[in-house]
Order: structure tokens, then C-alpha cells, then sequence
């Protein structure tokens, strides 16, 4: 049996963020139930009690307290996104330092790859062999005990780095991860027909609607990120036949889904949508 736990459920500077007095930071500085640490994933092998991380985030010490107390003491291997400040800077964490980890997989895009092998302090930690920096590739099936990863390219900024999201696949049913993209148009894929094929999706929630983005002063167009109005559009269909559960994640601090009192809120749950909570786990 393969699990699939949230481990975390924001955008990059996580809520409360460092420096910001809006409403859903001060009451998440107020109550620990309503503080999210950065997007993750953990997946574990229930047999033989391997488990493997999403990204390493900043928050990575806290999340990795998860799991390694009931299971092994060190992950299996990590699976990073992207190279934006959410989705990588915990793997400083392997190094001597800390838990001085010996040629643990770590899976990236080339140009992440690259990055990582000619950037200090990140090329420490190759020269060192604590990690190993493994490719990924689209579409490549990767066996990871008794489930399956397929990496899948998606747009997103690129000034640093490829952008992947992954399909997980149990033997019983899949899941679809997709925590940043720019928009769902700009994808090769059709999000529609790939979502038909798993079980469940955990989706880009960055921002609920283009309303939240103008009350930032931000002008719409100019943010790389789908709209979570634009999301549940698309994705009714499967939702409403419940062909489908669909988990929002990477959720700005502006978001007002994360108030549970908010109409959004209130719009998301109505519609047969889900809010991710870190804590959460999936059967696969």
C-alpha cells in the first residue's frame, strides 16, 4: 500500500510569511491550526516503510518530523519541482552540517540539475556525495518500490529552472501533483483529459480569484498561476459525476480560502472541491 501525506500546503513563504500583518498572517501568528508550511508531499511505502519526499522546502525540518519517527530515519529519495525558493533550499539540511546524508537520490530537471551541480552551497553537497542529482525526463515511469512516478513538464517561470509536476500511482488508484504552473492553457497537455486518468488531483491554488490579485496591486495578467475560479471550471465535470476529488495546495497567504468563514471557502467546499490540510493522507 502507498501513502501519499501533505506535509505542507502553501506557496513559498508559507503562513504566517515573514513580514506580512494581512488578516490570514496575523490570525495564523494568533492560532497554530491556522499556520501552513510550504507545498510537500511525503509518499511512503506501508511495506517496508520507505518513504520518499516532493521537494525540500524551508520548512523541511518540521516536515520530515512526520514521518521519520514512525519510519525509516532518512528519506529514500527527494523528487524536486523546480528551483523557486519553496520547492529546494531544505536540501542544505543533507550536508555535513546537519544530517550529512551519503549519495541520496535527489531527482531534478537538467537545468535544475545543473544549477545545482555549479551553484554554492548546492555543489558542496554533490562534491561532498551527499547527494546524487538523477534526471528526470517527461513522461519517463520511475519504480520506486510499490508505486510509480511520471514526471510531467509544465509551464512555469523558467529563469531558473524546468517546471515538473508528477503523477504517483499506486496500485490501486493515482494521483496527479501540480503545485505551480503558469496557466492551464499554456500547458501542451489538456488539463481535462489528464486529470480523466487519475484519481485524485492536488493542484496550484496560489490565488482564488483575479479579485484577490487586484487588491494586492498587482495587475492580473501579470501572475503565473491559474486562478482556483478557473481551476474548478475546468475541472466541474469529473468533480460533480465524482469521478474525480481535487485538493487545492500552495496557497498564498492572500488566499481567502484560508478562512474557513469566507464566502470562497464556502464556494470551494459547495462545489464538491477540497482545501488540502497538512496532515492529510491518500490511500493510492
Amino acid at each position: 500500500m502507498t501513502i501519499v501525506q501533505v506535509l505542507g500546503t502553501a506557496q513559498d513563504g508559507g503562513v504566517p510569511q515573514p513580514g506580512c500583518f494581512c488578516t490570514n498572517c496575523q490570525q495564523a501568528k494568533l492560532s497554530p491550526r491556522r499556520r501552513r508550511n510550504a507545498a510537500c508531499l511525503g509518499i511512503v511505502d506501508e511495506q517496508t516503510k520507505e518513504w520518499t519526499l516532493v521537494d525540500a522546502t524551508p520548512d523541511i525540518k518540521l516536515q520530515m518530523e512526520q514521518l521519520e519517527t514512525a519510519l525509516h530515519p532518512k528519506p529514500q529519495s527527494i523528487w524536486l519541482t523546480h528551483a523557486h525558493i519553496g520547492h529546494y533550499p531544505g536540501l542544505i539540511f543533507l550536508g555535513k552540517e546537519a544530517m550529512n546524508t551519503h549519495e541520496l537520490p535527489v531527482y531534478a530537471g537538467a537545468e535544475l540539475g545543473e544549477f545545482l551541480h555549479h551553484h554554492l552551497p548546492w555543489s558542496t553537497l554533490v562534491e561532498n556525495k551527499n547527494i546524487s542529482i538523477e534526471a528526470l525526463q517527461h513522461g519517463k515511469i520511475h519504480y520506486q518500490g510499490d508505486y510509480s512516478i511520471i514526471p510531467l513538464l509544465v509551464p512555469h517561470r523558467t529563469e531558473y529552472s524546468e517546471t515538473f509536476g508528477f503523477v504517483i500511482k499506486g496500485r490501486e488508484s493515482s494521483l496527479l501533483y501540480i503545485p505551480d504552473i503558469d496557466r492551464w492553457e499554456d500547458w501542451e497537455e489538456d488539463l481535462l483529459s489528464v486529470a480523466k486518468e487519475v484519481d485524485y488531483c492536488l493542484l496550484d491554488a496560489t490565488f482564488y480569484s483575479e479579485e484577490e490579485v487586484k487588491g494586492l496591486g498587482r495587475e492580473p495578467k501579470s501572475i503565473p498561476h491559474p486562478f482556483m475560479e478557473e481551476t474548478m471550471g475546468r475541472l466541474q465535470p469529473l468533480v460533480d459525476k465524482k469521478e474525480l476529488t481535487v485538493y487545492f495546495t500552495h496557497l498564498n497567504h492572500s488566499n481567502p480560502v484560508l478562512d474557513p468563514g469566507t464566502d470562497a471557502c464556502k464556494t470551494v467546499s459547495q462545489r464538491g472541491f477540497k482545501i488540502a490540510e497538512e496532515g492529510m493522507r491518500i490511500q493510492l
